[in-house]
């Protein structure tokens, strides 16, 4: 990501394009904290350094871009799943997260569909700039995510 890139702020939307099998321990880990585990999992952050170093760690399984209010709205009403399980440990030491929406407590993760249409023309291992599904793609995140509800 350049200069520019990392001076916005609100919320990324980030997608797990590829795989984890036969992926490094340590990017395997990244894609763990960002909760991104399966293929095609979204997961909506703050745009931060701590997260942008997380992104650039993961970046050729990924792609992310700044979401807007309407997609992220559409994307917690029809992929939102209920967080139905409790709060804290027993001994209240340790806190789940979840993602309170409306006075709604939901998983902080989403599950989504294979896009239609595909990713793009050149595959899931080329970069976005070049025609590809991987790395940084600013606005087009919303066309995406709508294309995979």
């Amino acid at each position: 990501m350049a200069e520019g890139e990392t001076a916005k702020s609100g919320k990324l939307a980030i997608v797990l394009v590829r795989g984890v099998v036969g992926v490094a321990q340590s990017v395997k880990d990244t894609l763990s904290l960002l909760r991104l585990n399966k293929k095609n999992y979204c997961v909506v952050i703050e745009n931060n350094p701590v997260h942008i170093g997380m992104i650039k760690k993961a970046k050729d399984y990924i792609t992310w871009g700044e979401i807007d209010n309407e997609t992220y709205n559409a994307l917690v009403e029809k992929r939102g799943e209920e967080f139905q399980a409790r709060l804290t440990d027993r001994k209240e030491k340790y806190s789940y997260k979840s993602l309170e929406i409306n006075g709604k407590k939901y998983k902080p993760y989403f599950r989504l569909n294979p896009p239609r249409k595909g990713f793009g023309r050149k595959g899931i291992k080329v970069a976005f700039k070049v025609g590809g599904a991987l790395g940084y793609r600013a606005e087009k995140i919303n066309d995406l995510i709508n294309r995979m509800l």
